[in-house]
């Protein structure tokens, strides 16, 4: 339980701006922004927030890295490293972690749930439990979804995709539905369930057919970069796209990719030993892991580094050309560091 009345839980309801970042995302902010949603304003549209800016129905989502709107934002996850729950902000990307009782480190998913879990847990409920009954769901919920996010975020441990089967089955209305509405809406919820069905395999379909052919224009760019490389165990990508399957496909000696990551960043990702693996092939030097900015700059000899991972898997620089330094000087660190 939360030693703090989360923000926008107060007896005195408000508007509350929640802040993540933009570019990329991943389930756990995904998540995130949905426990939120529930929590504080489930009355509200969820895909109206994002893709409009809707803020009228007391929950404002903002997308941005910038510290001065990072600064204003009444709720900030996965973005801003701070970690101060009383005060609203729930990143967890620091060189110290908030862990779990067991050590497992958070994620924004798993901050945002122990504050916000049961408030939107007790909004999802179509009939109020007790708070024995509640928290028994929220501890269960926490165990079976929350935690591994937690744990796939911070390359603890990999969740397991589920299949499209079980997409599909998990449209179907519940077992007790008859019991607990009538045989009509039964087959009302029955008919609506395969209606989301359909449009859940469809759209999986049309999105694979999309991939796939995505898949196969990055094999080509992969292999006609990593034929002009010049280091081989370096590979220079002008695009962001994936290039893990291929290297694995292709047995192809690469231990870093250099791509662009937005406007204004390119990253340096270290290639894990076995695909789709945690850890690398070759990580990158200790000294750097979760300094960024100045601090990064002057450890690494690279001016415009920007950040460099604690897990050591993946840095970033303003440029290109110091991206590909900082490929090349790791390489040269981990050489000078094997035994004679």
């Amino acid at each position: 339980m939360s030693e703090h009345t989360p923000i926008g839980l107060e007896q005195e309801r408000r508007s509350i701006r929640a802040l993540t970042h933009s570019g990329n995302f991943h389930l756990d902010e995904t998540m995130g922004y949905v426990i939120l949603h529930y929590a504080l304003a489930p009355k509200g549209d969820l895909r109206a927030r994002v893709i409009d800016r809707a803020a009228s129905d007391g929950l404002e989502l903002v997308r941005t890295r910038a510290p001065d709107q990072i600064a204003q934002a009444d709720i900030v996850f996965d973005v801003g490293g701070r970690h101060d729950p009383a005060q609203g902000r729930y990143d967890h990307h620091m060189k110290e972690k908030p862990l779990r009782e067991d050590g497992v480190p958070y994620s924004a998913a798993g901050l945002l749930w122990k504050d916000y879990g049961r408030a939107a847990l007790r909004n999802i409920l179509t009939s109020p439990v007790d708070d024995d009954t509640l928290e028994a769901m929220w501890r269960t919920i926490d165990k079976s979804l929350i935690l591994p996010i937690d744990q796939d975020d911070n390359g603890v441990a990999k969740m397991g995709k589920l299949s499209l089967a079980d997409i599909v089955s998990a449209c179907g209305p519940a077992w007790d539905t008859t019991e607990l509405y009538g045989r009509q809406e039964a087959l009302a919820r029955e008919a609506l369930g395969f209606a989301n069905a359909a449009t859940a395999a469809a759209a999986h379909l049309v999105n694979t057919v999309d991939r796939v052919r995505a898949s196969l224009k990055a094999t080509d760019r992969v292999l006609q970069a990593y034929e002009k490389a010049e280091d081989k165990r370096i590979l220079l990508m002008e695009t962001g796209m994936p290039t893990e399957k291929v290297i694995f496909e292709h047995d192809l000696p690469v231990v870093y990719v250099v791509s662009p990551a937005g406007p204004d960043q390119w990253n340096v990702k270290a290639i894990p030993p076995v695909r789709g693996d945690f850890g690398q092939r070759v990580s990158l030097p200790e000294a750097w892991g979760g300094l960024e900015k100045e601090t990064l700059a002057q450890i690494s000899g690279v001016e415009d580094a920007v950040f460099a991972h604690p897990a050591r898997f993946i840095c970033g620089a303003k440029s290109r050309e110091g991206a590909l330094k900082m490929a090349q000087l790791a390489l040269e660190i981990d050489a000078a560091n094997q035994p004679q």
